[in-house]
């Protein structure tokens, strides 16, 4: 049986590397159905749909309950006033101001990003810094995803490490305040935002009245509720080639009521002399994770665990994180993991319900050839 790792339980109130095959504009084994199946009771075939380019990625929400198109503007403006407070590229943020003031002085924030930081603190600390919320220096240092990315020369490799050590971030509970004992360092919670964001958006449907929808931050995906297709009726969810363009799916598996979440490095990347260079940052040397993953896929019941889940194992490598899912976190978190050599790789769990993609070119991995 599972421990159940602090790390993971989390009340929490971060691509497009997923496709929900929901409707009839998405790809899967759902399309694949006749248009003519009856939608089940009070639910629409044809979603109430609204989609824009927020948090750096293109946000896009499906309603299915009928009655509930009003639901979306409220969701949008949660994601927009979120992103607003979280940014570092966005001047006047509140993660923006608390790294201005590094070494200077305490930043009073909000309730939300007073929860978020936290948790991104517990997330650190219990994957010792496998996800590390201080990786602002290194990351701010690369730029990778931004016109100005750049590989660093090791001299500043090496004294941005020196200021990415998050155990200097103190907090004033009393006055929900934030504090960096650096004046170097910068908080970077882009590896976990859109998963606390993702988490928002379900509860600001909930309180709308909401039971079925899709909900997909660019990577991030949670699937509400039961399909449009029938009452219990699991959704069909696909998973993204991390070797082809966005919407080229691998596999798929059903789920209801969980998050998917997917990062690669595929994503963003940076080209210095026929080498690349993606943007998931080891905190031990300052430069990408250098193993066997080209993606990782997690399926679990909070997006932001989702995030930090996706960094901690892609820290580990498959072998390892394998066992980790299995071992270290509850019942009901399982991932998929897709390797440089076109092996896929999935928990126990899932092993009866992931469908690999017979044309996808990827084969099933043994798993005890791996070491």
């Amino acid at each position: 049986m599972k421990k159940k790792f602090a790390l993971f339980l989390v009340a929490a109130a971060i691509i497009g590397s997923l496709a929900a095959c929901s409707d009839k504009e998405n790809q899967g084994s759902e399309n694949t159905e006749s248009s003519e199946v009856a939608a089940a009771a009070g639910l629409r075939q044809d979603p109430y749909a609204q989609e824009d380019f927020l948090l750096g990625t293109y946000i896009r929400l499906r309603v299915y309950d009928e009655g509930k198109e009003d639901a979306l503007q409220p969701a949008f403006d949660r994601i927009a006033e979120l992103g607003d407070k979280i940014t570092i590229n966005q001047a006047g943020s509140e993660i923006d101001k608390i790294n201005e003031q590094a070494g200077v002085e305490s930043v009073e924030v909000s309730e939300d990003i007073y929860d978020l930081l936290k948790h991104a603190y517990q997330y650190s600390e219990e994957s010792d810094g496998g996800y590390n919320m201080a990786i602002g220096a290194i990351t701010q240092l690369w730029r990778i995803g931004f016109d100005d990315a750049r590989k660093p020369e090791q001299s500043e490799i090496d004294e941005a490490l020196e200021h990415i050590d998050y155990r200097k971030i103190q907090f004033n509970d009393a006055e929900q305040s934030v504090y960096l004992e650096d004046e170097k360092m910068i908080i970077d919670l882009g590896a976990i935002a859109k998963g606390y964001i993702a988490d928002e958006v379900v509860k600001a449907l909930e309180e709308q009245g909401v039971t079925s929808a899709i909900i997909d931050l660019g990577g991030n995906i949670f699937v509400m509720g039961h399909s449009w297709r029938g009452t219990n009726e699991d959704w069909n969810v696909g998973i993204q080639d991390p070797n082809n363009n966005r919407g080229t799916i691998l596999g798929s598996i059903k789920e209801s009521d969980k998050t998917i979440v997917t990062s690669g490095i595929y994503e963003r990347f940076l080209e210095v002399d026929g080498e690349r260079y993606h943007h998931i940052f080891d905190s031990k040397t300052g430069y990408p994770y250098d193993n066997d993953i080209a993606s990782v896929t997690v399926i679990t019941d909070k997006s932001i665990d989702g995030d930090g889940l996706t960094t901690v194992i892609f820290d580990k490598g498959v072998t390892e994180g394998l066992a980790y899912i299995e071992e270290e976190t509850p019942e009901g978190t399982d991932a998929i993991f897709v390797t440089k050599e076109g092996r896929v790789y999935v928990t126990e769990a899932i092993q009866e319900t992931f469908v690999l993609d017979e044309n996808s070119g990827y084969e099933m991995g043994d798993r005890s050839e791996l070491e």
